[in-house]
């Protein structure tokens, strides 16, 4: 409180009119996030002739059908997709936390000789990124073209994350490193039974970024993978932006045709659903997770 017993600004009890005001700003982002995503599913589940009455959109459908989710699996390129989606992400996750895990934990020892000139180095590659004739021309030296592996190697380590890991690591008390080594423990047995358990908020945050980036990732499968091997961003790209879709031709490859708009819709669901059930697992440590690794740092 201040010398005249009053109480700041930011302490007060919002007025009436400001909890109005903030109540009708936050329905106003609420619908502007749900509406559209609505009329995305709400258009997956209807027929074409709705969709044609509709203008191209319907934000309820009077006769749902399942036909466009049919249609894409049973093609099986979207299914394909999915697992190879799936796969990448789930293996590139925690490959990508394990490079990280190591790199951010050694980074954040005091006592690691040329910790400062690793950690100048790794910053200089987020300042000075690769191009994509480098990365092109590094994935082929390793023979990794048409190969998932060109899709996870060239990016198991994000500078990002590991500052952010880092920074949690370092937040943790030194007593204990000294607390586990007066009791014979190592480097190895103090990472997996002090640190790691103290810093599952960071591990959830960077975990939910190195996904979303695998699960995203389509740019440069369309360079690396043949149509094949694409994951199911870029399945969905060819959907979606492309306005056609593939369709095996019965001799083992895929070719474009035109695409519905309850089908691409229904890919774009497919699409975003499973990325979105990892969200309300991971949102409650997300906040925590960033802001620790950010004022650490």
């Amino acid at each position: 409180m201040s010398a005249a017993g009053v109480r700041p600004a930011w302490m007060e009890k919002p007025r009436p009119l400001t909890q109005a005001a903030k109540g009708v700003a936050l329905a106003v982002v609420v619908l502007l996030v749900l509406v559209p995503f609505l009329i995305i599913v709400s258009t997956s589940f209807a027929s074409d002739r709705e969709v044609i009455d509709g203008g191209g959109w319907v934000l309820w459908p009077q006769h749902p059908t399942l036909r466009a989710y049919r249609e894409i699996f049973d093609g099986g390129i979207v299914g394909h997709a999915l697992w190879v989606s799936a796969g990448v992400t789930l293996v590139g996750t925690a490959a990508s936390l394990a490079c990280t895990i190591g790199l951010a934990y050694a980074l954040s020892r005091r006592d690691l000789f040329g910790g400062k000139p690793v950690l100048l180095l790794v910053l200089f590659t987020f300042l000075f990124p690769p191009g994509m004739i480098p990365s092109f021309l590094l994935v082929k030296s390793m023979h990794l073209l048409n190969s998932y592996a060109s899709l996870i190697a060239p990016f198991l380590l994000n500078v990002f994350n590991l500052v952010v890991l880092r920074g949690f690591f370092q937040s943790v008390p030194e007593e204990l490193h000294e607390a586990a080594r007066l009791d014979g423990a190592g480097e190895w047995l103090i990472l997996r039974r002090i640190v790691l358990p103290l810093s599952k908020a960071a591990l959830a945050v960077v975990g939910l970024f190195y996904s979303v980036s695998y699960w995203n990732a389509w740019f440069y499968a369309s360079i690396y993978l043949d149509s094949d091997h694409w994951p199911l961003q870029q399945v969905l790209r060819t959907y979606v932006i492309g306005g056609a879709q593939l369709a095996d031709t019965g001799a083992g490859d895929a070719s474009a045709v035109a695409a519905p708009q309850t089908i691409q819709m229904a890919v774009l669901v497919v699409a975003t659903v499973p990325i979105l059930l990892v969200y309300p697992f991971l949102q409650k440590y997300f906040t925590k997770g960033v802001l620790t690794g950010a004022v650490k740092s």
